[in-house]
């Protein structure tokens, strides 16, 4: 069960879903309309926090690739003396920068928290700002620049490196928040890119850290709509309500009161996770979707990367519904999964040949399927067909391309 303190507020399973509203300090930002001006910064962000808003996020250099590039001492010069202004406002204020000397300048002015884009990439003595302060870190999946892992195998793989590197460095676990890199970081991360993620972030718990959206009226819902940023509410509300159904603990957004509204309706459609305690013991379902998952799992319990590549086809469980194939093939796939430790079921008629076209039920994990695929291939019949057939099957459950492109 995910449930962490970040900066004195719990945030995770057992908690109400939290609200982070933006004040933007930067008159180059892709959304002119959040742009705030420096003398409405304690106003700006009062309101929010009215309007229900959990987190205060400040940022002065706009990371939209197109956007005008500024120096640091203009960033600095925008945003240490708004973080100051907000020095005696309730809600925890983060810092967006992926500067350690910024970052650093802003915890002492009143900031609890560092949002690095980068992730700890762009600048190496961040790292060590962090932990001399000890205060939580939301750190985004980038690799090179922020952002540019493609799909979100590659945000898996760019946020185990980030946070074992963190972690490896003397960052507390529980201080560290992570962010999948929704938004077009990069001209190769397209709008499907961006729908797998939200569709599939709860691939993220397997790194027990709180899950942090930021999607708010960014460019694929602007591809997707046909709209500018200014007329791109709707469709973000639609997105932050879908990442909360899907298990985000944190949603960043621009409209706060709207959001918390559709944060809200959703996160009561999520159903709670199990999750059985007694005393220091804890049991809690995994539900992997993907068997790269369960080898990241293992191997941040201990479990040697030999081990955890040996059993990560034994993970994902199948459920296969095979239609209009003949009773002989429906028993051999029976025998065959049987002999897999898997299993099929098939209409009590198939077993006597009383009807030749039937349907069955294949149950089994990756392994056990895959290992059919191999023993049918060669056999009579059209179990040849079914074969690539299963193949295929398997191949487009986990192709981005084909799940989220249209």
């Amino acid at each position: 069960m995910i449930e962490k303190t970040i900066a004195g507020l719990k945030v995770g399973d057992g908690q109400p879903v939290r609200v982070m509203g933006v004040i933007n300090l930067s008159s180059e930002s892709f959304y002119k309309g959040s742009v705030v001006l420096s003398d409405s910064v304690l106003d700006a962000a009062l309101k929010m926090i009215d309007e229900g808003a959990d987190f205060i996020d400040v940022g002065a250099r706009s990371t939209w690739p197109l956007a005008k590039k500024i120096s640091k001492e203009e960033e600095r010069s925008r945003l240490i003396p708004a973080i100051k202004k907000l020095q005696d406002i309730t809600a925890p204020v983060s810092v967006d920068t992926m500067f350690s000397d910024i970052a650093g300048e802003a915890l002492d002015a009143g900031a609890e928290i560092i949002n690095d884009v980068s992730g700890f990439t762009a600048d190496p003595k961040m790292l060590g700002v962090a932990k001399n302060h000890d205060c939580p870190v939301i750190l985004m999946a980038s690799n090179k620049v922020p952002g540019d892992p493609v799909g979100m195998d590659a945000v898996m793989d760019s946020l185990f490196r980030i946070i074992s590197g963190a972690e490896g460095e003397g960052i507390a676990p529980d201080n560290i928040i992570i962010d999948p890199a929704i938004g077009k970081w990069t001209p190769a991360k397209l709008p499907m890119y961006d729908y797998e993620t939200i569709g599939t972030i709860q691939r993220l718990r397997i790194f027990d850290k709180p899950i942090l959206a930021a999607i708010s009226r960014k460019s694929f819902i602007g591809e997707t709509l046909n709209k500018p940023a200014n007329e791109r509410l709707y469709g973000s509300l639609a997105a932050a309500a879908i990442a909360v159904r899907n298990g985000a603990h944190i949603i960043r957004t621009h409209d706060v009161e709207p959001t918390l509204d559709a944060v809200r309706v959703a996160q009561r459609v999520r159903a709670r996770l199990p999750v059985v305690k007694s005393g220091s013991y804890e049991a809690e379902l995994l539900e992997i979707i993907n068997k790269e998952d369960c080898s990241r799992a293992m191997r941040s319990i201990g479990a040697t990367q030999a081990g955890s590549q040996v059993m990560k086809n034994k993970t994902v469980l199948y459920n296969i519904m095979l239609k209009n194939i003949t009773a002989t093939e429906a028993l051999i796939i029976k025998q065959e999964m049987l002999a897999r430790g898997g299993d099929a079921a098939l209409p009590r008629k198939a077993v006597s040949h009383e009807i030749d076209k039937v349907n069955i039920v294949i149950m089994g994990t990756q392994l056990q399927i895959e290992r059919l695929i191999i023993k049918i291939k060669h056999q009579v019949r059209e179990l040849p067909l079914i074969a690539e057939m299963l193949r295929e099957l398997i191949n487009k459950k986990n192709d981005a391309v084909f799940g989220y492109s249209r």
